[in-house]
Order: C-alpha cells, then sequence, then structure tokens
C-alpha cells in the first residue's frame, strides 16, 4: 500500500515537471512579481517619436500620455487651433528635421506602440528627486525657457491625508487622491511650467498640468478654481488651484506623477510626512 502511494506521488510530481518544463512562453509578470520597483511603472508605454491617431484621441490626451506639451505637439506638427487631429493622422512627438523643413503627412512614417500587460524599466530609487541622474535632453524646446535635467525637491500638493492610494495594477488608481473640503489650496509639488489648464480630458474635470523636466509631469484634477495660465513658470509651493469636486461626486484633489508617460507613485517622489 505504501508502496502504491509512493508511486503515485512521483507520477504526480513527474507531471508537473513536465508540464512546466513544455511551457513555451516565459512565465507572465504576476508568477515572478514579489514586490520589487519594476512595476512601479504603468504597464502602458510609447516607443517612438511618433503616434497614429486612432478615433477619440485629442491633441490634449496624446501630449498626456506621451508626457508632452500639447502646445509643442501643436507646433511640431503645424496644427492650429481648434487643434483638430483625425484617425490616421501621424502626431510627431519630437522636433525632427522633416518636422521643420514640411508640414505631417497623415499615414506615413513609423508610428509608436502601446504595449500592454509588460515590466518596464525604470531609474532607481537612487534616480529620484535630487539624486535623479542626469539624462540627455530632449530635441523639444519648451515654447518658454528650456527645462531643467533633474527636479530639485518635491513637496506635498495639499496639507489633507491621503484617502486612497496608489495601484499598479490595470484598474488601479494611477495617482493619489485626497479628500478635503471646497477651496482648500491646491500647491505645485515641484518647480516648472504649466502646460495645460482646462477640463478637455474626460474624467479629470479641471485640471491642471505642470511639467518639470524633460521627463517629469504632475497633473492636479477635480479642482475649482484654476489660478494659473497655460505656459506660466512656478515655483514649489506656488497654489495652483483650489480643491473642488469637479467630474466627481465629491471633493477631492487627483494627483498624478508621470515619468515619460507613465504614472508612477508619488510617494517614492514625495517627503515623509
Amino acid at each position: 500500500m505504501v508502496r502504491l502511494v509512493c508511486h503515485s506521488v512521483l507520477l504526480l510530481t513527474l507531471s508537473v515537471l513536465i508540464s512546466c518544463s513544455s511551457r513555451k512562453q516565459p512565465a507572465p509578470v504576476v508568477e515572478i512579481y514579489q514586490g520589487k520597483t519594476f512595476r512601479d511603472f504603468e504597464a502602458e508605454s510609447f516607443e517612438g517619436d511618433s503616434y497614429k491617431v486612432l478615433k477619440g484621441d485629442t491633441l490634449f490626451s496624446i501630449a498626456w500620455f506621451s508626457g508632452n506639451d500639447y502646445q509643442d505637439l501643436a507646433r511640431i506638427n503645424n496644427i492650429s487651433p481648434p487643434y483638430n487631429i483625425y484617425p490616421g493622422q501621424k502626431i510627431l512627438l519630437k522636433k525632427t528635421p522633416t518636422s521643420i523643413k514640411s508640414k505631417d503627412k497623415a499615414g506615413s512614417g513609423q508610428t509608436s506602440k502601446i504595449k500592454s500587460n509588460q515590466a518596464v524599466d525604470h531609474p532607481s530609487k537612487q534616480a529620484y528627486g535630487k539624486s535623479e541622474k542626469i539624462v540627455k535632453k530632449d530635441s523639444v524646446e519648451s515654447s518658454i525657457g528650456e527645462f531643467p535635467n533633474q527636479v530639485s525637491s518635491w513637496l506635498w500638493p495639499t496639507s489633507h491625508a491621503v484617502a486612497r492610494g496608489f495601484s499598479a495594477k490595470e484598474e488601479g488608481n494611477k495617482g493619489l487622491d485626497f479628500a478635503g473640503n471646497i477651496g482648500s489650496p491646491i500647491l505645485a509639488a515641484a518647480d516648472g511650467k504649466v502646460v495645460y489648464t482646462g477640463n478637455a480630458l474626460r474624467g479629470f474635470g479641471n485640471l491642471v498640468i505642470i511639467k518639470h523636466s524633460d521627463a517629469y509631469l504632475t497633473a492636479y484634477a477635480h479642482n475649482d478654481q484654476l489660478l494659473v495660465k497655460e505656459q506660466e513658470w512656478i515655483k514649489a509651493g506656488q497654489q495652483i488651484a483650489t480643491m473642488g469636486k469637479s467630474g466627481t461626486d465629491q471633493v477631492k484633489l487627483h494627483f498624478e506623477v508621470r515619468y515619460k508617460g507613465k504614472s508612477i507613485d508619488p510617494l517614492k517622489f514625495l517627503p515623509k510626512r
């Protein structure tokens, strides 16, 4: 009886080993992820220097998800207000010799690819804040001045406590949510230039987007009043808006930090409270 049981266990073990060795694809990320920092970034990412417009895209959304200033994209692609674009059009994300000499032609050239469900490399913790590594400057210059290669310091955008944290899951919260009161001051988390104010991005309400370097953007959503204008250079800690509930059913601030268009956990930047 004991011999029969041992024989069955051996067959089961061999079956599992054969099954694992016959796997043609690498193990899914979820099987090997154990809390390492390589998944701090959002799975979706842009590659390449251009993007092929899909139905529903706007110049504002393309700028947001690629980490750019929509006015820079408009200038590079010779797009005039009200910034109408159409499916199949190629939007250059960086200034190139071709973009300087001629207007964009729809559907031509290499387009960016959006990848899902994969780990994305990112700077180590030492690259955050003052110790961020110096990176090569982007060929796209700001319409006013130049951005620094690194963010010198980060501040909390509000004095209110975090009500909902960041989640790297596909449907997770891509930033921090702060519960508060109508009219509470919203502050810039770092020095930078305001690259967007308005409510054209669905789900964000009255939104402010600030560009801090060639790589970093922050977003402040659901505001009541917006106190800054596009293209305005501001300092860390400067009030940029008041807390509200635009685009949502409760008073709150939704705050995001994006590195080259990828959502990352703001707590990795903000000082400890």
